[in-house]
């Protein structure tokens, strides 16, 4: 992490200093708030609350929690939007929008009555704002430009100001050409703790966080398509994608908080296996327990939050993923044939002839292209790929693995290597002998011999001057 002093001062020309219409007075002729950033893309540990009422910390999948400063019992933040360079997964790096070095920006983290301060200042080469998506706060903190406040133009600072009036599961973004700033990567986690004991809300040894977001970044290129609606082929967790997505450490039979958002444009079903899990919290807030049911699936809907909650039981390495079988996959696939059943054995030897490199794709399914040494584009990743103890995992995208350890540390949130299966519960090849299928009866043939059945029509007839 590297941080920098910002000497800019609150003079008297408010105006001049680009300071928004917020409650500024108290903090007229005081320095900004500390500059922190970030330029690593591992998941950092837990920020222990340093001031102000305690908590239990979330750690941000591949992220970080913006620290604070307390002044006169308000808690100050500073977000930087800035463009920024963020490597999706080792061999891609992508020129992004974010905040504080990185995109998706910082996790805030506050309990619920703070009052927070947050100071916003513009690095962008175009006018933005900041909505906090979900809080309950006055109208005129609510970010959205052109209604409730003016732009924040480049090289100025607009300061929020409200009170975190209740706990949740939050995240903030632009409400300022909302089509690109998003696109772009622009957003981030807000996770608001409850002040104490909350019959709706428990406590949790393991509390993770990110985003879903999305990117249409063509294969060789860095910058994400702004104008894409639907078909995107970057399909990641906090602006990473597998095996570039972190895995989930706990100690077994930790209880464990995982909230989710979605900033992509479409849902995703999101299921972890190895577990049940309960929908305990939305943007809305904490669910009432006579709505939660068991579930290894939830779908998210674009703008939504959900948070679950489960106790991780089984040992073992559980796959935790979006079950939509595209957003597992990196870009290159999505417009490619499916060639399953089509012989290339006369075609590829005189195609090799014109073109050395040419190689046979698809006609056996997809999985032999995770082991090609296939020629791609530089910073481009492969359409699947990730090793596990096994071999390749062929999967990219919106995938990760939760790590389920006996000897898990309390609190340890590193990395325990791939499991190992005690004798007799791992699946093994067979190798007795296998007996005769056992086939149905076929049916008779419409001449009434027996063989395949064949579907047979009967053509329109008296048609001829159509």
């Amino acid at each position: 992490m590297t941080s920098r002093r910002d000497f800019f001062k609150f003079t008297g020309a408010v105006a001049a200093a680009g300071v928004g219409a917020a409650s500024v007075s108290s903090v007229a002729m005081a320095a900004l708030p500390e500059i922190v950033s970030m330029d690593k893309p591992d998941t950092q540990p837990p920020l222990m609350p340093p001031s102000g009422r305690p908590y239990n910390p979330v750690v941000t999948l591949n992220g970080w929690t913006l620290p604070w400063r307390m002044k006169d019992g308000v808690k100050e933040f500073h977000l930087v939007a800035e463009p920024v360079v963020r490597e999706i997964a080792p061999g891609m790096k992508a020129h992004l929008w974010g905040y504080n070095g990185q995109s998706p920006g910082p996790t805030i983290e506050v309990v619920e009555g703070d009052r927070v301060r947050i100071f916003v200042t513009n690095r962008l080469p175009e006018h933005t704002t900041i909505h906090w998506h979900g809080q309950r706060l006055p109208s005129g903190m609510d970010g959205i430009g052109g209604l409730t406040q003016p732009p924040i133009r480049p090289g100025k600072t607009f300061v929020y100001e409200f009170v975190a009036r209740r706990p949740g599961t939050f995240m903030y973004h632009p409400h300022a050409d909302e089509m690109t700033q998003l696109a772009m990567g622009m957003m981030g986690f807000w996770v608001t703790h409850p002040r104490g004991r909350h019959p709706l809300i428990e406590s949790v040894d393991r509390d993770f966080c990110f985003l879903l977001n999305a990117y249409d970044i063509e294969p060789g290129s860095a910058t994400p398509q702004v104008n894409t609606m639907l078909d995107f082929n970057l399909w990641t967790w906090n602006s990473r994608a597998f095996p570039g997505i972190d895995s989930l450490n706990v100690r077994l039979n930790d209880r464990v908080r995982i909230r989710i958002g979605n900033l992509t444009m479409t849902n995703h079903p999101i299921h972890l296996h190895g577990v049940e899990f309960e929908v305990t919290g939305t943007d809305g807030g904490p669910t009432p327990k006579g709505s939660r049911w068991p579930e290894v699936t939830t779908d998210i809907a674009v703008g939504q939050m959900r948070q679950i909650d489960f106790v991780a039981a089984e040992e073992g390495d559980w796959a935790f993923h979006c079950h939509k079988s595209h957003h597992t996959m990196n870009a290159m696939g999505h417009a490619v044939p499916t060639m399953i059943g089509v012989d290339h054995t006369g075609i590829a030897g005189k195609i090799n002839k014109l073109i050395p490199d040419y190689m046979v794709m698809g006609e056996r399914g997809m999985a032999d292209m995770a082991e090609m040494d296939m020629p791609l584009p530089d910073n481009t990743l492969p359409m699947m790929t990730g090793q596990g103890p096994f071999g390749p995992l062929e999967m990219g995208g919106m995938f990760t693995v939760m790590k389920v350890r006996r000897e898990q540390p309390r609190g340890d949130y590193s990395d325990p290597g791939w499991y190992r299966h005690p004798a007799g519960a791992q699946a093994h090849e067979y190798g007795g002998e296998l007996a005769a299928p056992v086939r149905a009866p076929q049916a008779a043939s419409p001449q009434g011999a027996p063989g395949d059945v064949e579907v047979t029509v009967r053509k329109p007839t008296g048609h001829a001057g159509h």
